[in-house]
């Protein structure tokens, strides 16, 4: 027990000298003992699946935590932030709390004393007064140079120090029983470190503390976002640590600059506002008690599709997603004063297609529309009349234009107008015949969004009808993965976007895309409907292709290559056996040229087979709208070679990839600091 060591420990100081008889902790020993005080680390205790696992500080969060500590803040209740500044370490409480999401307190521990554990032989820290019971006894064998010490833990386990190289942990084989034994050195021995330098502890690095811009990541369907089932902020916390590594592989000249420092990634849940509104015990009276996992699964996950296709729980989910970045982005500020980086955002799945509805909702420019004077609006009025007016003369109705002006009717009213509202404003059944015809065959068309004065509106009347908040920012970046968008729209009746339409408060979208993903559609066809070309093929990071596709690509280019030569000779030689019969007069008055002919005409026939792949390569740059400010939109992932052997195998991971992509994160990390004029050190080939 804690007493019996004490006695031990007081018994073993009182046969050394006087002088060094209690020295405080920390301090050194007389010279003769060889003793330095154990440097702690702090660690906090991570509970995944019921298991317990500690886990260390980085260095920075720890020395922090030390000098908290150490300066007597332990006695007060002291925060010190840690792990960039997204969880507090109440120090007072040795708790571990999240900033920004909703978890569970974890226990934090100032750690100095190790034991190995039973199952997976990761080294578990001792309590902290147990641990200064244990140092000090290491400190009287160290200073008298007498081990074999033998101390109970709290839990009447044996822990023995046979040399500073030696010290085992002996758990009891059974407790005391009617006769009082007590526990032996019997049972298998666990191995004592002393110091977190001995246990070979992966020490994270620390972050950056300057933040350069910050990014709200949006999930998709039920609560799960990967092949592993873990959740948002799990997948988010590796897209985090694949940037940082990402940024020191091709940043690393801005960073010794110290241009840069990173980008925070913050996850933003809606799933379990969503169900936390009864629906999940509605839904339950109404399961079917067979295959009651699957159900369960459909209920919890699916139908999150179905749910944002509702009216209803569409109103629920949009307000939760805009008003939680709202909340993240006030708190961000709050906590971080001096940032003055963007904002961008990005959502993967149905998360995408709900950041797409926000976004096409907002208002362009809220602060200058309050702001405005009379005088824009009556431009604006102005420009949407005309429009009208040239829509009455295509439809040979000019006479009208005095009675639309009057209602200050401008071409988005013009396609609300009914039958009803044509004929209030006195328009004979004629014209207003001919009038709901042009709206009716525009709608047909279906082009997507109308030119924009003020907010945009649908000409799909499918779409859900919801009152879609308004953000406090305006995105720089909108980033979807694995994104339904293009499917969604197409679904609602639409056929084309406008190439000059661009969402009102986000000038940068990317559709970022796994080739085998099954949930994923392109957008740049319905911008440009009538001409077929590929997406963009995202670099790879390393700086290539993967070999599997340029073998591919080198097979094709070869077998193309092989087919022109042949062709090229098969004409060659037709053409000279055909020329070969001509009459022999004029063979021989035009003699000399003919030797030259073949010769000349070869010369064509083999440039014209030649440029074809030539022209492939150089193909002209596609004009796909203003939707990206231009740019392209689709940008493909390489598949991993494993992968091509089978895409059906691969359809799951290939829609659960992007939080571990190196690619997709490099992408984002380039796009985002190219707004500040940032590159990367090297530019990767193939990018734009």
């Amino acid at each position: 027990n804690p007493r019996g060591v004490r006695r031990d420990i007081a018994m073993a100081t009182a046969e050394q000298p006087q002088p060094s008889r209690a020295p405080a902790e920390g301090a050194e020993p007389e010279p003769g003992g060889g003793y330095e005080p154990v440097v702690p680390h702090w660690f906090y205790c991570r509970v995944t699946d019921g298991r317990e696992r500690w886990v260390p500080f980085s260095s920075q969060d720890s020395e922090r935590l030390e000098e908290a500590f150490g300066s007597g803040s332990a006695q007060a209740d002291v925060v010190v932030p840690t792990s960039g500044g997204r969880y507090d370490v109440r120090l007072q409480q040795r708790q571990r709390v999240a900033v920004y999401w909703d978890e569970e307190a974890s226990e934090v521990r100032r750690c100095t004393w190790f034991y190995k554990g039973d199952k997976d032989n990761k080294y578990i820290p001792y309590s902290e007064t147990f641990s200064e019971e244990l140092e000090e006894a290491y400190r009287i064998a160290v200073t008298l140079d007498e081990w074999k010490k033998k101390l109970e833990s709290p839990s009447r386990e044996i822990i023995i120090l046979h040399n500073p190289k030696l010290m085992v942990h002996y758990q009891p084989v059974a407790t005391s029983d009617d006769w009082g034994s007590t526990p032996t050195e019997q049972g298998r021995p666990r191995t004592v470190k002393r110091g977190v330098e001995n246990i070979a502890a992966d020490i994270p690095n620390g972050e950056p503390l300057q933040i350069d811009h910050l990014v709200f990541v949006v999930h998709g369907i039920g609560p799960a976002c990967d092949i592993r089932f873990r959740s948002i902020v799990q997948c988010v916390n590796d897209f985090r640590n694949v940037s940082l590594s990402m940024l020191q592989a091709h940043f690393k000249k801005a960073q010794e600059q110290q241009q840069i420092g990173r980008v925070e990634f913050l996850p933003v849940n809606w799933h379990s506002s969503l169900h936390s509104t009864g629906v999940d015990v509605d839904l339950e009276r109404i399961t079917l008690p067979s295959i009651n996992r699957l159900r369960h699964f459909i209920n919890d996950t699916i139908l999150d599709v179905f749910f944002y296709n509702s009216s209803t729980y569409c109103q629920t989910i949009v307000d939760t997603v805009a008003s939680e970045m709202n909340r993240l982005y006030q708190l961000f500020l709050q906590r971080n004063p001096l940032f003055k980086g963007g904002v961008s955002i990005a959502g993967h799945s149905l998360g995408s297609l709900i950041l797409f509805d926000l976004l096409t909702n907002q208002k362009a420019a809220p602060e200058q529309d309050e702001q405005s004077t009379e005088e824009p609006r009556t431009t604006s009025s102005n420009r949407g009349m005309e429009e009208v007016k040239e829509v009455l003369k295509k439809l040979e109705l000019s006479e009208y234009c005095e009675v639309f002006e009057k209602e200050k009717m401008d071409r988005q009213a013009l396609f609300l107008c009914v039958q009803e509202n044509l004929k209030e404003m006195g328009i004979p059944l004629g014209p207003r015949m001919k009038l709901l015809n042009y709206i009716s065959s525009q709608k047909e068309m279906q082009v997507c969004f109308l030119g924009g004065l003020g907010p945009s509106i649908w000409v799909s009347l499918s779409q859900v009808s919801a009152n879609y908040p308004q953000l406090n920012y305006k995105p720089s970046i909108f980033f979807a993965f694995g994104s339904p968008i293009g499917m969604f729209l197409t679904v609602r009746g639409v056929k084309r976007i406008d190439p000059n339409y661009s969402l009102p408060t986000c000038k940068g979208f990317f559709n970022i895309f796994h080739p085998f993903d099954p949930v994923a559609y392109r957008i740049e066809p319905m911008i440009v409907p009538d001409v077929e070309f590929e997406p963009m093929l995202l670099p790879h990071h390393k700086g290539r292709k993967r070999m599997h596709l340029e073998l591919k690509e080198g097979l094709t280019r070869m077998s193309v290559d092989l087919k022109n030569n042949l062709l090229g000779s098969l004409r060659v030689a037709w053409q000279s056996f055909t020329r070969a019969s001509l009459p022999a007069l004029e063979a021989a008055s035009a003699d000399p040229e003919l030797e030259a002919e073949p010769g000349a005409e070869k010369q064509p026939d083999t440039k014209a087979d030649e440029p074809p792949p030539a022209v492939k390569e150089e193909t002209p740059p596609i004009n796909v709208g203003r939707l990206n400010g231009g740019n392209r939109i689709d940008y493909v992932l390489q598949e991993k070679p494993i992968e091509s052997f089978n895409e059906y195998l691969f359809a799951l991971q290939g829609h659960l990839c992007y939080w571990e992509s190196e690619d997709t994160v490099l992408l984002v990390l380039k796009e985002i600091y190219q707004t500040q004029g940032i590159t990367l050190d090297q530019p990767l080939p193939g990018s734009q």
